[in-house]
C-alpha cells in the first residue's frame, strides 16, 4: 500500500465536467496569450515552452486536481499569495 496516485483527466470520467474544465482552461490560455500572463507564473512558463493546446489540457488537469482537493478536504479556495521578485 502507498499513496494514492491521481492520473490525468481520463475519457472514462464524466464528459461534461471534463468538457467544462477544457473550456475554462482554453479561455484562460487565450486570455494569457492576448493580454499576457502574470510574470513568473506557471502559465507563463508553460506557454513559453509548450504548445497552446497542451498547456490548455495541463491547466484543465491542474484545475481538476485543485477541485478534487477542495472537495475531499472540505476547505474553501485560497488564492496563492503573490511572490515578490
Amino acid at each position: 500500500g502507498g499513496k494514492q496516485r491521481l492520473g490525468s483527466i481520463s475519457k472514462m470520467g464524466e464528459r461534461t465536467i471534463r468538457r467544462l474544465l477544457i473550456i475554462g482552461g482554453s479561455s484562460m490560455v487565450r486570455r494569457a496569450c492576448r493580454h499576457g500572463a502574470p510574470a513568473g507564473s506557471w502559465l507563463e512558463r508553460m506557454l513559453a515552452r509548450k504548445p497552446r493546446m497542451l498547456v490548455t489540457v495541463a491547466l484543465a488537469n491542474k484545475m481538476a486536481r485543485m477541485a478534487w482537493a477542495l472537495l475531499t478536504k472540505k476547505e474553501d479556495y485560497r488564492a496563492p499569495a503573490a511572490v515578490a521578485a
